[in-house]
């Protein structure tokens, strides 16, 4: 369907290398997802593929680009500002190519399980939620009946209904599909294969790696050839060193016995002239095996971050009494009597479909805190613009005092979560989704809040840090009240889930 050969694709601004030597076939059938940390070319490689001209403004690209005559559709990962003021209707016309049957209408939407009505809506696209966007846009893309679909993150900020949903398009598209994606759930249940990018030796040095297994597959085989890799190298190594350390007792006996021999002994001299040379023979061929020994492996690891700045908070400590009879948001009433009680050390976690008011009931939780002494709370608002100074660097964020120290440390932190050098100099508005997640969540390690309020902590870290970060959360000695669709943190990470709808909080898992 397409063949890439040999690409190579640097940023013009830094000359950063993305991916260098990339090749890739991609198969009738393929179900690809594209995975690795944040800032590592993801979304402009899945540009590259759909149009090159995209990413000419702010990257350069070389390689072959082959397709044989197949229709590509691409789902960005927002939607063009351009697009918002238009109805649903005429986004819906334009993005299938111009127009679309009745007939073609009815039975997609048959096929997808949505709402025929919604693509004759005079409504703007702006309006419609988070998972009623989703559905329209991947909706049209497939009324334009293409061969290939490329998604980008077509999971973010989409409820679970919405994530089943998209899971069941991607496994009966009919059709190869190339796609990114944070969500560990999804990718487990769609993806057949895995291609990871990869930046080593302070991101320096990209690799790519193309696997034809499953994602846990593939996670689990790239562990263990790490760690069998790592046995072997280190056995090596060790066998080199018992190796140079006789080497080396012999060289030393012969040096002395030459060093002693007398002139009057012609003989022995030779001998030892001999047996040097052996030695020096001998010391070539363990230059040689040196240099055909296994190299230790590399990988870029997982984040490091850890919160262990935080006090424990009593398990009988009252966090939060809430009783709101109506959750409003402006003059519309979302939710009626809500409440929600949490105590100690608890994590909680509201689901909902979008639009419900999760995001706007966390806000009402957070002035409900703000004047309680007894209580550090920390944040991590949806929008992150709404935490983050946007003009100024990494560096002046989290180091507000200014001091060396405090610099040091920040430096040190930041490089944990693979900030290079340059990246902590840059300001916060140049920084991607994911590095500025990153950067939220080192401040409230950096703090001392004892309790977290949290919307959508996962949604912009790669499958790859998101067992670190639930880990994190899970063993965090204070509250956490968050709200996700992640369904891995929903499982590992929270004590109580509570599904927010019209008639309030209904508790759907969790102890009481």
């Amino acid at each position: 369907m397409i063949q890439i050969r040999n690409l190579t694709i640097t940023h013009k601004k830094d000359l950063h290398v993305l991916v260098s030597g990339f090749d890739l076939v991609l198969n009738e059938g393929d179900r690809a997802v594209i995975v690795g940390e944040e800032g590592n070319g993801k979304s402009t490689l899945l540009k590259w593929i759909y149009d090159p001209r995209l990413i000419e403004e702010y990257a350069e690209a070389e390689g072959e680009r082959v397709t044989q005559g197949e229709k590509l559709a691409y789902l960005p990962q927002e939607l063009p500002e351009e697009d918002k003021e238009l109805s649903a209707f005429e986004f819906v016309s334009a993005a299938a190519g111009g127009g679309f049957s009745p007939k073609d209408a009815s039975r997609l939407a048959s096929q997808l399980g949505i709402d025929e009505d919604m693509f004759y809506s005079e409504r703007p696209m702006r309006s419609f939620s988070g998972g009623e966007k989703v559905k329209l846009r991947t909706a049209a893309l497939l009324l334009g009946d293409p061969d290939v679909l490329l998604l980008d993150e077509p999971s973010n900020d989409i409820d679970v209904e919405t994530l089943e949903w998209m899971e069941s398009v991607i496994l009966r598209a009919g059709r190869s599909v190339l796609f990114i994606s944070h969500d560990e759930t999804l990718i487990e249940r769609t993806a057949n294969r895995v291609i990871l990018l990869e930046q080593l030796r302070r991101k320096t040095l990209p690799r790519q790696t193309v696997a034809n297994v499953p994602f846990r597959q593939f996670m689990a085989e790239r562990e263990a050839a790490f760690q069998k890799q790592a046995r072997e190298a280190g056995s090596e190594r060790r066998e080199e060193k018992k190796a140079m350390e006789r080497f080396r007792r012999i060289q030393q006996q012969v040096e002395r016995a030459q060093e002693n021999v007398s002139r009057g002994d012609p003989s022995t001299g030779r001998l030892l002239k001999k047996k040097m040379a052996s030695v020096k023979a001998l010391e070539k061929r363990y230059s040689r095996e040196h240099e055909d020994l296994t190299e230790f492996p590399e990988r870029e690891d997982p984040i490091l971050l850890r919160l262990d700045n935080q006090l424990a908070l009593p398990a009988g400590k009252t966090v939060l009494e809430l009783s709101l009879p109506e959750l409003r948001r402006g003059d519309t009433v979302l939710a009626r009597d809500v409440e929600l009680f949490v105590r100690g050390p608890e994590k909680v976690c509201i689901t909902g479909r979008n639009g419900v008011g999760k995001t706007t009931l966390l806000v009402v939780i957070r002035d409900a805190l703000a004047g309680r002494g007894d209580l550090c709370v920390g944040t991590m608002p949806q929008d992150y613009d709404e935490a983050l100074p946007p003009d100024e660097t990494p560096l002046d964020f989290l180091a507000s005092t200014g001091g060396k120290d405090a610099v040091t440390l920040v430096r040190t932190r930041l490089g944990s979560l693979r900030f290079t050098a340059s990246e902590m100099e840059h300001p916060i508005r140049e920084l991607s989704g994911g590095q500025r997640a990153k950067l939220l969540m080192l401040s409230l390690s950096l703090s001392e809040a004892n309790v977290l309020l949290l919307d959508e902590p996962t949604r912009n870290f790669s499958p790859l840090s998101g067992p670190q970060i639930r880990g994190i959360l899970r063993d965090f000695p204070g509250a956490i009240i968050s709200v996700s669709h992640d369904r891995k943190y929903v499982a590992e990470v929270c004590d109580a889930v509570y599904e927010l709808t019209e008639t309030g909080l209904r508790r759907v898992c969790g102890d009481g």
